[in-house]
């Protein structure tokens, strides 16, 4: 491709050793450029990718986009205000725009946006549409997946994977959207047909340093969506409620709670921890050459969980606007298996254990709130404490935690530091640590702190007996909590095959050192 062409997508404010050339390609990897790329020199947070100009031209670029030149460098430079926004501009210009070419889903939330991108997608493909894929845990292109890297990938990557779709045939994709993605310009140019925005809380603060910035980054997506598209907010969230006039986009609401909206969850049973509720169309809305009228039909979730409910309401009102028949939808909830680490039922014999990412005090709201629906006679919660997110996260984890003891009525826990089971970047610091113990403290929940992630699962599961709940809670202190958990349960010799027994982690990316060993479980 012309580089001259390329560069209409951007906005260059100057330029050195202009060259009309041809490039083979773009990056932002000094290491994996190829000879005849253009590269983009990216700031990071903790690295500059100017640093590596020089290197990259070494490796055969022939152009350079930046924010500042290099004199002694002698090739084309193009001098722009942001280069990761470049990037994303230049990323779609070469790819010709896939996005453009299929139906593009855009899932928001602070919680349950892997899951409620997985059912979506599961619905659609069940109705027979090519899909693609792209979130935390992987990538899908119709058939092939591959290991995710970021929540959102960096915006070349992702022009590269939509197109990818593209040429496979692929008509919808379904989208996870992180708040860094949008921040950092990683989803510019993608052109959305349906986006949605499902709940917010306190998390990733740090990385954006107020609430207030965190939120009116996430409701960029709503806020900045076309007229074309379509927007589907939860009236439950008053955050998410309040974007309802703030759009361009067709407006599509529902609620759990709230009969306010378009769609309406009512009869909602959660006895079982399995949501069975029915979906109640209160408010005619037409899609293309579709209409749909007041109705109602039911829904069995096979996943457990509040949130499940919340997510699948996401997920059926995306399948409505997608033109999918209510027997594909209601057929796939019944039969969606879940997503790992998302309020996941590892365990269910004499003893029942869920394994949950209880991420930050909105995660925990929704975790919490179901057990309060469930019968089970005591409950064993096993929480391994953030590492490296600040004592802000830990303090308000602790203090949601709290307003949930007396009402399932616990009043011990036991917390773990995960010390050999975390990367550096989640080590638990003193000061994380002391918070979360203030906070139990003053609330008179006795702790019991153990250091190592399998002495803190076995110090509960020793405690459980018949009918009780073990509750594995936390991120990446937790991530090998289910197969330490189950190796553990192994050992005393149950009255149930290895097979059955390891079946939770068949599929499983979170702390999958051990995969070979279960692997060979199955086998046995």
């Amino acid at each position: 491709m012309k580089l001259e062409k390329l560069l209409y997508s951007i906005d260059v404010q100057n330029m050195m050793n202009d060259q009309d050339v041809t490039i083979r390609g773009i990056s932002y990897h000094s290491q994996k450029v190829m000879t005849g790329d253009l590269f983009v020199c990216v700031r990071g947070y903790k690295t500059d990718g100017h640093k590596y100009l020089s290197q990259a031209v070494a490796n055969g670029a022939i152009a350079a986009v930046v924010e500042e030149f290099q004199e002694e460098l002698k090739i084309p430079q193009y001098l722009v205000k942001d280069g990761r926004l470049a990037l994303a501009q230049l990323g779609a210009a070469f790819y010709d725009n896939p996005s453009k070419k299929m139906k593009m889903i855009g899932i928001t939330a602070t919680n349950g946006k892997t899951t409620t991108s997985y059912i979506t997608n599961a619905i659609l493909e069940n109705e027979g549409l090519k899909t693609g894929l792209i979130g935390t845990v992987s990538i899908k292109i119709d058939d092939v997946s591959i290991p995710s890297e970021l929540t959102t990938p960096e915006s070349l990557d992702l022009q590269s994977y939509l197109n990818q779709m593209v040429e496979c045939g692929v008509s919808h994709v379904s989208m996870e959207v992180s708040s860094q993605a949008l921040e950092m310009h990683r989803v510019e140019n993608v052109a959305y047909d349906i986006v949605t925005f499902n709940n917010i809380s306190r998390e990733h603060i740090d990385s954006h340093g107020t609430f207030e910035k965190y939120l009116e980054v996430k409701s960029s997506l709503i806020r900045n969506a076309s007229e074309k598209s379509y927007a589907v907010l939860n009236l439950d969230d008053p955050y998410s409620a309040s974007l309802v006039n703030k759009t361009k986009a067709q407006v599509i609401t529902f609620g759990v709670n709230s009969k306010d909206g378009h769609i309406h969850c009512k009869n909602l049973d959660l006895t079982t921890g399995r949501g069975k509720f029915t979906v109640e169309i209160l408010k005619a809305f037409k899609v293309n050459d579709t209409e749909y009228i007041p109705g109602e039909f039911d829904i069995e979730l096979s996943v457990p969980g509040l949130h499940s409910v919340y997510n699948s309401m996401v997920a059926i009102t995306i399948a409505l606007l997608c033109g999918v028949s209510v027997s594909t939808i209601q057929e796939t909830l019944r039969n969606f298996a879940g997503v790992e680490r998302r309020f996941e039922f590892i365990f269910e014999d004499d003893i029942k254990i869920i394994d949950d990412h209880f991420a930050n005090a909105g995660n925990i709201n929704v975790t919490l709130g179901t057990l309060k629906y469930m019968a089970y006679k005591s409950l064993h919660i096993v929480y391994a404490i953030r590492g490296n997110r600040g004592p802000t996260v830990n303090r308000e984890n602790a203090e949601t935690i709290v307003s949930w003891a007396k009402k399932l009525g616990v009043s011990e826990l036991i917390a773990t530091k995960s010390v050999s089971h975390v990367t550096e970047k989640d080590t638990v610091s003193d000061e994380e640590q002391l918070v979360f113990e203030e906070v139990m403290a003053e609330a008179n929940i006795k702790v019991h702190l153990i250091d190592e992630l399998p002495e803190a699962i076995a110090a509960a599961l020793n405690k459980a007996t018949a009918g009780d709940l073990v509750l594995l809670a936390g991120c990446q202190g937790m991530d090998y909590g289910a197969e330490i958990a189950l190796h553990q349960l192994e050992k005393r010799k149950l009255n149930i095959s290895k097979e059955k027994l390891f079946l939770p982690l068949r599929n499983r990316v979170a702390g999958h050192s051990e995969k070979e060993l279960v692997g060979n479980h199955l086998q046995e």
